[in-house]
């Protein structure tokens, strides 16, 4: 039948693959690791936090989830096919370093505060924390 498919439509084809490997609970790959919402996402999130608990004194990390996270996430992409070696190269390159230090810049200037304004990221960080979100898992307050 896919071949059937395939020779009529071949979009349809690629997406029978598609469901097929979703049904088959198989990751599928976006491409390049700076195409993977999700992971990039947890990433920024990651960031966000990092910057409280490096600019806010009553705020730290907590280092063993951050470290948990950062596992789950490797894991992660080698699920969907990535290699160590390009995980390493992504996690490594300035150019994407400088791009999820922009969207968590982003971030934190749509929740009122501040990049390097220490208490507006405190702020920020007990907010989180109090909501319980993904970035405030990552926090603690002193």
């Amino acid at each position: 039948m896919i071949r059937v498919i395939s020779r009529d439509c071949p979009a349809l084809a690629g997406a029978w693959i598609v469901a097929l490997a979703v049904l088959c609970g198989t990751e599928v790959r976006a491409g390049t690791l700076a195409q993977e919402t999700g992971i990039n996402q947890r990433l920024v999130e990651m960031s966000v936090a990092d910057e409280i608990r490096k600019r806010c004194d009553s705020i730290s990390a907590r280092f063993f989830a951050g470290l948990k996270l950062m596992m789950a996430l490797r894991s992660e992409a080698r699920e969907r096919g990535y290699t160590a070696a390009e995980i390493e190269d992504y996690v490594s390159d300035k150019e994407e370093k400088r791009k999820i230090r922009g969207r968590a810049d982003a971030y934190i200037r749509a929740h009122g505060a501040e990049p390097n304004d220490g208490p507006s990221l405190c702020a920020l960080g007990q907010s989180e924390i109090a909501k319980q979100s993904r970035i405030g898992a990552l926090l603690r307050a002193r």
